[in-house]
């Protein structure tokens, strides 16, 4: 996500501005990018598709994390049509590739593959892996704050960078001011900045290993009317990872 899922979260110690500075937009977007990035993360999460219909399939895996997000390894528990079906995803997810254990193949997918969703979830390959993306991909304006769910937020806007690929035009993030976590993300449609197409909501924060956490994430896809709802199980931080774990030759164990 664009750090969008808050699965391999940072700690960020605050400092606050002098007095009579404010935070520009550019300020607030470097803490909330470190804040998302430790050196490596370790973490299981359920993930639930909700379809236009209401129907529901529901997804486990494990998910590990180096290099501030630019490698990244997800591998799936279930369901059993799923189990051991695993995703490499390196250079903040410019490189993919897909390990199915029926065939025993590897399969590295095009480079626009990571604007496909996952499983088909409402998050994208890039939503998942994009490490450093809202400082390289975005430049950052502050606007008028406000209050969401009752915290005090900074809100800023995201302007994609002429020579980005980014999926996404430009971004709305609320971040909350206490621990500046984005409690809200708008996505707005690659070609047309006005078109709102996907909304993050983050809730149930914790503190694991002193690093402020959101647990629970929701994507409201506002084009197909669905959503998919991230749940961290379990999570780690700067754990001990070896880089061998995040190989084509890994992804078979």
């Amino acid at each position: 996500m664009k750090k969008a899922l808050t699965l391999s979260l940072g700690i960020l110690w605050i400092i606050p501005a002098l007095p009579g500075q404010e935070l520009t937009g550019d300020d607030i977007i470097r803490r909330v990018n470190e804040q998302l990035s430790p050196e490596t993360s370790h973490g299981t999460a359920e993930m639930t598709i909700v379809t236009s219909s209401g129907s529901k399939r529901t997804f486990v895996f494990e998910q590990w994390s180096k290099n501030k997000g630019e490698k990244n390894l997800v591998r799936y528990h279930e369901p059993s049509r799923v189990k051991d079906q695993a995703v490499l995803m390196l250079n903040n997810a410019d490189d993919i590739w897909m390990f199915f254990p029926r065939t025993q193949r590897v399969r590295k997918l095009a480079t626009h593959a990571k604007k496909q969703k996952m499983q088909g979830s409402d998050f994208s390959y890039e939503d998942m892996g994009s490490g450093d993306a809202f400082v390289e991909e975005y430049e950052a304006e502050r606007l008028e704050d406000e209050e969401i769910s009752g915290y005090d937020c900074f809100k800023l806007e995201l302007v994609r960078k002429q020579e980005s690929d980014s999926s996404y035009s430009r971004l709305i993030v609320w971040v909350i001011k206490e621990n500046f976590i984005p409690i809200a993300i708008d996505y707005y449609d690659e070609d047309d900045p006005a078109r709102l197409v996907k909304r993050l909501e983050q809730s149930e924060f914790r503190i694991v290993d002193g690093i402020p956490t959101a647990m629970k994430a929701v994507m409201h896809n506002k084009n197909d009317n669905t959503q998919t709802e991230m749940t961290l199980l379990e999570v780690a931080y700067n754990v001990s990872l070896d880089d061998s774990l995040f190989t084509e030759r890994a992804l078979k164990r």
